[in-house]
């Protein structure tokens, strides 16, 4: 399963999810969806503004744990 890591990466940058979701133009909605892992995908596009504000690589917002009940 992929883990959303996004909350660590803000606060270690010391960013708040308003003005995140301001610099990467969507809504606070939709970055809560993004942060609690309920979203479906993500598009490139707004995960690569993410990087940008956060000045971070993809792997540190996301990660993959094994996930035994969702085995293959």
């Amino acid at each position: 399963m992929i883990k959303v890591n996004l909350d660590l990466v803000m606060t270690e940058r010391g960013i708040t999810s308003k003005d995140l979701a301001a610099k990467i133009k969507i809504t606070p909605a939709n970055l809560s969806i993004l942060k609690t892992g309920k979203a479906h995908g993500v598009r490139f596009e707004t995960l690569n503004k993410i990087c940008q504000v956060l000045n971070c690589q993809p792997g540190d917002i996301l990660s993959y744990e094994e996930d035994e009940e969702n085995e293959i």
